[in-house]
């Protein structure tokens, strides 16, 4: 068992978006056999970018799962490889697939180098502790770099790159590469095998002396990290082997104290078998990953589940997608046991048990069932109904709950009406599976106007939510202007007493709480709920209710209406009836003290900021600039790269909508932009005024 788990890699493809991910991903799967031809993104036609939106716009919505083979050094390898998007709106695509692999490849473009998504991916890819390799994209296009990225990937991600390969020539001229371990050439034929022959060659003339100088410092960064291989690197660096070389570099890549940098064009289908080799060697196995650790759900006792097909089952639900043909389909990670159809196993969160129907190895959207999935292994399963994103699925009899993952709230809402009453029955349904999808997808029907808002992390993800209505579940709907996600604060505490008394016929209610009611200590979101009371004024079996009408009053701010992030509430005294007082008394005297003390708590209307980058050629720079300042903008740097100007800024969502199209007319087409979101800050006072007046009236489709 074990030597068939190391012999699997479970690895993803992150980049900034146009970087090359999926026509890498496309170059792989051909090379191992899983397609016999290739597909191109710029024609609409490439294999994991299967929804109809990925090819009309040629980005990747969606993270794609697939499996295939590569042989090297003599053993069959399995790969399971997960495609994710590049664009900022679904980066919590790249979230979830990072909290279940193993290790990642991570695509840089040859010209652009390390760009802004490449930095967010890299944070995650950080805080998951996954190891990577480096693979510079499009050495032939014109401006390709190669060191200028390894400098930046040095610079801007704060990694140690290590080159293992170097380019033979760049751009139009762009041949191979030099494997720097092997001292070797490896050069592409130009044939009709599309690149599947290469030949290793002697090392050109005009580049022994830069091979030299980049081989020597590849033994010496590799020297460094092993004691053994230092002493015999001062008395002969000749003598290291390529093997003992692979092996220090593969245990330095799993630590993350190295990043092995790799280079080609997957475009004109050089580099790619070399890649794969990478992954295999300097990539991890689930065994090289280790046990995983979750906590029991009744004990909360800590447990500790080895990458072994023959201990209790512990899996991860990290993405569920719905397919036209097998309905409700799951992405499990299994991290220790086995997996088989009919199988009943249990979800700890809700506590229910589930039968799985189906189980399938993945390739896109085209499923390959299984009979049996064991540990270290990806799959997508059918028959699990009450399971959402994060959610452990664990072994009946030896329950188990892993981490779970947070996702960040939306920022940017629309309303939509169906266009017709069959459209009207369809929505709830289309939007239900949507919102199952898409952990940052909310839907909510405005309490004032009725009508249902959905929300997003951005206009594009908004744009895509739509468009999928309409081709997946046949519902036309008209939609209104972008509305954004304001919360409210506060920000001063005040001592409130509030007192429930109702009389009725036969039994009454009361309660009574003094409270002190304020903005939460820094670092703490939802209620932070302080009870003080000392000597039962108030029972104990009443400060749940008391908690709840707090917590379900925090959805409808002060001001506008608009939800509160975090809240104190210390309970400092109060009383009950030994007849009158019950659970339901204290919820309603809770929201009451809320409605009441929250508005001398001089409340602040807070709004989403953005983090703005564009790369402008020199001569548009001033307009830019100017455009930034008259959307409340703050400008926080300016740099040079290639010979463009690179502005960041951070900018208030309320005034950057439709900024593409404007940011195009500046620029003549000639500058980019991305954006994300960064954090949330008060509005000015008279913008607070307008925003109160809008939210009180109805939005009007």
């Amino acid at each position: 068992m074990a030597e068939h788990l190391e012999h699997t890699r479970n690895i993803g493809i992150m980049a900034h978006i146009d970087a090359g991910k999926t026509t890498a991903t496309e170059r792989i799967l051909f090379y191992t056999g899983i397609t016999h031809r290739m597909g191109e993104v710029h024609d609409g036609a490439a294999q994991m970018d299967w929804m109809v939106q990925e090819q009309e716009r040629g980005i990747t919505i969606t993270s794609a799962a697939t499996t295939t083979f590569w042989k090297y050094k003599n053993n069959d390898y399995k790969i399971n490889i997960i495609d994710t998007p590049g664009h900022v709106d679904f980066t919590v695509e790249v979230e979830r697939s990072l909290r279940v692999l193993d290790g990642a490849v991570a695509v840089f473009c040859a010209v652009s180098g390390v760009e802004p998504q490449s930095e967010t991916v890299w944070r995650q890819a950080n805080k998951y502790n996954v190891p990577r390799i480096a693979f510079v994209n499009k050495m032939d296009r014109v401006g390709a770099d190669y060191f200028g990225v390894v400098d930046q990937i040095r610079e801007k991600l704060k990694a140690n790159p290590i080159p293992v390969q170097l380019p033979i020539g760049s751009e139009e001229s762009f041949q191979g590469v030099i494997d720097l371990m092997l001292n070797k050439a490896v050069v592409w034929h130009d044939d009709e095998t599309l690149g599947v022959r290469y030949s290793l060659e002697h090392i050109p003339d005009d580049m022994a002396d830069e091979v030299a100088e980049w081989r020597e410092k590849l033994v010496e960064a590799v020297a460094e990290h092993d004691d053994a291989l230092l002493e015999r690197y001062f008395e002969d660096p000749d003598s290291i082997s390529a093997e003992e070389m692979e092996a220090v570099i593969r245990t330095a890549t799993l630590n993350g104290t190295i990043v092995p940098v790799l280079c080609g064009s997957a475009f004109k289908n050089k580099g790619i078998q070399r890649l794969l080799d990478a992954i295999i060697a300097y990539l991890p196995s689930p065994i090289d990953k280790g046990s995983v650790t979750g906590i029991h759900p009744k004990t909360n006792d800590r447990i500790v589940r080895e990458p072994d097909a023959d201990v209790p089952l512990a899996a991860l639900a990290f993405k569920i997608a719905t397919d036209p043909f097998v309905g409700r389909l799951v992405y499990l990670r299994v991290y220790s046991g086995r997996l088989k159809p009919g199988m009943m196993v249990l979800n700890p969160r809700t506590g229910k048990k589930d039968r799985i129907n189906r189980l399938y190895q993945m390739h896109a959207n085209k499923q390959n069932p299984k009979e049996v999935i064991e540990a270290g292994d990806i799959c997508g399963a059918v028959g699990l109904k009450e399971i959402k994103t994060g959610d452990t699925v664990s072994d009946i009899n030896r329950p188990i709950s892993l981490e779970s993952m947070t996702f960040p709230e939306p920022v940017i809402g629309v309303a939509i009406e169906p266009k017709t009453q069959s459209d009207i029955d369809k929505l709830g349904n289309a939007l239900g599976k949507l919102a199952e999808e898409d952990p940052t997808f909310r839907v909510k029907i405005d309490p004032d106007s009725g009508q249902t808002i959905i929300s997003g992390m951005g206009e594009l993800h908004l744009e895509i939510l739509v468009d999928r209505l309409k081709r997946e579940f046949g519902v036309e709907c008209n939609q209104g202007q972008p509305q954004v996600a304001y919360k409210e604060a506060l920000t001063i505490s005040v001592l409130h007493r509030e007192v429930f008394k109702k009389q009725t016929g036969g039994r009454g209610k009361f309660a009574d709480i003094l409270v002190e009611i304020g903005p939460a200590d820094e670092g703490t979101t939802g209620l932070q709920f302080i009870d003080e009371i000392r000597g039962g004024n108030v029972p104990k079996e009443y400060i749940p209710a008391l908690e709840k009408g707090f917590t379900m009053s925090m959805q409808n701010g002060p001001l506008a209406g608009f939800p509160l992030d975090s809240l104190k509430v210390v309970l400092k005294d109060g009383s009950f009836h030994p007849v009158d007082s019950d659970a339901l008394s204290f919820q309603m005297v809770a929201q009451r003290a809320f409605r009441n003390a929250t508005t001398k708590a001089k409340p602040i209307i807070l709004e989403p900021i953005m983090a703005s980058e564009v790369v402008t050629p020199e001569e548009y720079m001033g307009d830019v600039i100017s455009d930034f300042n008259r959307r409340r903008g703050r400008i926080d740097g300016m740099e040079s790269k290639a010979g463009a100007r690179v502005i960041k800024a951070k900018v208030p969502l309320a005034e950057n909508f439709g900024y593409v199209t404007v940011l195009r007319t500046l620029t003549s087409g000639r500058a980019t932009s991305t954006t994300e979101f960064s954090h949330y800050e008060p509005v000015p006072p008279e913008m607070a005024e307008k925003i109160i007046e809008n939210a009180k009236g109805i939005i009007h489709v």
